[in-house]
């Protein structure tokens, strides 16, 4: 790539929503794996298992590096094509941006992970979903890395 081509592509659009969908996705799965990690880990402390502030960390951070990529395939599986559909709706209202973003990113987060939960060998593929909670917690993270995803977007003022 010559200095003329890496200089747009430093400045073009593309970068700006591949930045932005990068730390949103990073958003959506932190928040994903963490809330798993504490419903599986509340499950066992109904159990009778003691869980030390010191292990709950280590345990989450472990999630986070292990089931964390996962995750986050899961998360783009769901978003790519809603945020497509988000941003195509955005362009026609443009007042409704972040509430589509955040619909779109929402609402497909559990669409994914039902769909996931159809062809995996288990029951449930993540378990904090099995109930309503767990998968209204999860879909919290989804939803709010769509609104962020579409505010760093926001199309700049043309003049």
């Amino acid at each position: 790539m010559n200095r003329s081509t890496a200089k747009a592509f430093k400045h073009s659009p593309w970068r700006r929503r591949m930045v932005a969908l990068a730390g949103a996705l990073v958003l959506a799965v932190a928040w994903g794996s963490l809330i798993q990690t504490q419903f599986n880990l509340n499950a066992l402390v109904a159990l009778g298992v003691e869980m030390p502030v010191r292990l709950r960390l280590q345990t989450s951070l472990q999630d986070l590096l292990g089931f964390g990529p996962v995750y986050a395939g899961i998360v783009l599986a769901a978003w790519l094509p809603s945020l497509a559909v988000a941003s195509w709706l955005a362009r026609r209202k443009p007042a409704w941006r972040i509430g589509l973003f955040t619909l779109a990113a929402g609402v497909a987060l559990p669409i994914a992970i039902r769909v996931t939960d159809a062809v995996a060998p288990m029951p449930v593929f993540i378990d904090a979903t099995r109930g309503l909670g767990g998968l209204l917690a999860m879909t919290i993270g989804s939803a709010a890395g769509g609104a962020l995803f579409a505010r760093w977007t926001w199309p700049r003022h043309r003049a």
